[in-house]
C-alpha cells in the first residue's frame, strides 16, 4: 500500500508501537516496585496517586521508563502531526521517509537511553538531534504545503 508519498507512514506505525513497547516497560518495571513500598500497599493508599508522589517513595530507576513514555507523548505528536501531512501532500518519501526513520531510531536510543543509564548530557544529545530531524521534517511539509 505504498503509493506515493505514503512511505512516510512506517515510521509513524514504528513509533506508536515502540511508545507501546515503552507502556509495557512501565508497567514491568513499576508494578515490582510498588509491590515493594509498603506504605503504597495499605488500604486506601493509592488515592490520589500522581506521578509526583510516586516519584518520592519509589526507585528513580523504576521510575525512567515512565518518565520516558511521558516524553514519547510531547514532541513525538509533532512527528506524528508532520508525517502525516507529509502523507497527505504526498511528499512522505524520499527524503522525508529517510528523516522519518532517523527521528523513529533517535528516540528509540533516547528511550532506551533514558530507561537505563539516564546520564542527562547523551539524553539530551539524543533529544536535540532529534528534534533537529524533526525541525527538517516540518521545513520539508512547509515546503510542500506552502
Amino acid at each position: 500500500m505504498h503509493t506515493s508519498g505514503m512511505a512516510i507512514l512506517g515510521p509513524v506505525v514504528a513509533l506508536a508501537g515502540w511508545t507501546m513497547v515503552m507502556w509495557v516497560w512501565v508497567f514491568i518495571g513499576r508494578i515490582p516496585a510498588i509491590a515493594k513500598v509498603p506504605a503504597l500497599n495499605q488500604p486506601g493508599a493509592d488515592v490520589g496517586w500522581t506521578a509526583a508522589k510516586l516519584d518520592k517513595v519509589l526507585p528513580p530507576k523504576a521510575q525512567w521508563p515512565a518518565h520516558n513514555y511521558n516524553h514519547l507523548h510531547e514532541a513525538p505528536t509533532v512527528f506524528y502531526a508532520v508525517a502525516i501531512t507529509l502523507a497527505i501532500v504526498g511528499a512522505g518519501d524520499g527524503s522525508s521517509v529517510q528523516l522519518g526513520w532517523a527521528y523513529v531510531c533517535l528516540r528509540v536510543a533516547h528511550s532506551v537511553w533514558h530507561a537505563t543509564i539516564n546520564k542527562v548530557m547523551p539524553r539530551f544529545i539524543l533529544f536535540i538531534l532529534s528534534s533537529l530531524v524533526l525541525m527538517a521534517l516540518i521545513a520539508r511539509a512547509a515546503l510542500a504545503v506552502f
